[in-house]
């Protein structure tokens, strides 16, 4: 009964967060298959391997000064290079496969966030079962508030660090920025995961300073989205700007694509004037909106034949919807 409360309790905060990090992509939805494989891997590989891993790392501590400090090194010390690093697997793989899929910063921080829910979800099932056997009820429900409710985000904060850092890597103009993004995202993960875990072991007023530090980094991280979704904005009217004059979508269309709501609304429409069919292809002009303009983006700031080629192809498929939606 337990493990099914525990396990309700660490779904419902959880689920609210991954509907607020989608909803935070307006205007190109990833891949629901990518972002459950992230979510998977998050929530089944890299808790076994951190299983693994976080004891091997604190067996060396525990042969020099006893369980006390294998203890204490493992959570402070182990624990974060661990965790991020076995997380970062993830977005390294879609780096190397898929990166094509990551268009702006935001997608990269919502890859992040996925891998690290994913992580958060099973880690916190397993604390809270271990809360229940140890003190009761009691100490159950104030590790549920802590764990899912107040720092519900950290694990998501953590990694949609180093997802930002293969955003950047992939985005950034400069070279230098490319090389050093990946390993500055990665340490800047494992940074605010050591700050976590080293003040939450104090007892008294520096756990105070917990609420702050952690949603001081989700403030940041939010800036960072926000900023990235003015930026997408901006993208999608100077580059379907041209495509008007070349006749692939309309003015009205134009129009529409730079704005969420009308997007909605529009999609709304489709639906109840003519059905799922018109909706799913008024749906797909949108997302292949957003598309074009990032590739072009892309080719224009690196100059790179795939996403010339890509160009062309999205160009094709986006003017044969324009005409079908109207």
């Amino acid at each position: 009964m337990i493990v099914l409360l525990s396990i309700v309790a660490a779904v419902i905060p959880a689920g609210l967060y991954i509907g607020i990090i989608y909803w935070f992509d307006h205007y190109e939805k990833e891949p629901a298959w990518l972002l459950m494989a992230t979510f998977l891997w998050g929530a089944v590989p890299s808790i076994i391997l951190a299983l693994v891993f976080n004891l091997l790392g604190a067996l060396p501590f525990y042969l020099v000064g006893g369980e006390g400090l294998a203890d204490a090194a493992g959570v402070v010390l182990v624990a974060p290079v661990v965790e991020e690093t076995i997380k970062a697997l993830a977005l390294l793989g879609m780096f190397l496969l898929y990166r094509q899929e990551i268009d702006s910063l935001l997608d990269g921080i919502i890859y992040g966030a996925m891998v690290g829910m994913g992580f958060a979800i099973v880690e916190n099932v397993l604390y809270f079962v271990e809360a229940f056997n140890s003190g009761g009820f009691g100490e159950w429900g104030a590790l549920v508030f802590l764990r899912a409710i107040l720092f519900g985000l950290n694990h998501s904060l953590f990694t949609a660090m180093t997802g930002l850092g293969f955003a950047l890597a992939r985005h950034a103009r400069p070279r230098w920025v490319r090389f050093v993004a990946i390993p500055a995202g990665w340490l800047t993960a494992i940074f605010l995961h050591f700050t976590h875990n080293l003040v939450s072991s104090f007892p008294g007023v520096l756990c105070l300073i917990l609420p702050l530090t952690d949603w001081g980094g989700v403030l940041l991280l939010l800036v960072i989205v926000v900023w990235s979704l003015t930026q997408e904005k901006r993208w999608i009217s100077q580059y379907l700007a041209e495509e008007v004059g070349w006749g692939t979508l309309t003015a009205r269309q134009y129009e529409r694509a730079q704005s969420s709501w009308l997007r909605s609304r529009h999609r709304f429409k489709a639906l109840v004037d003519y059905g799922p069919g018109r909706f799913m292809k008024t749906r797909r002009f949108y997302h292949l909106c957003s598309e074009l303009a990032y590739k072009k983006r892309h080719f224009a700031q690196l100059q790179d034949h795939k996403s010339e080629q890509l160009t062309h192809e999205l160009r094709r498929q986006l003017a044969d919807l324009s005409r079908q939606i109207g």
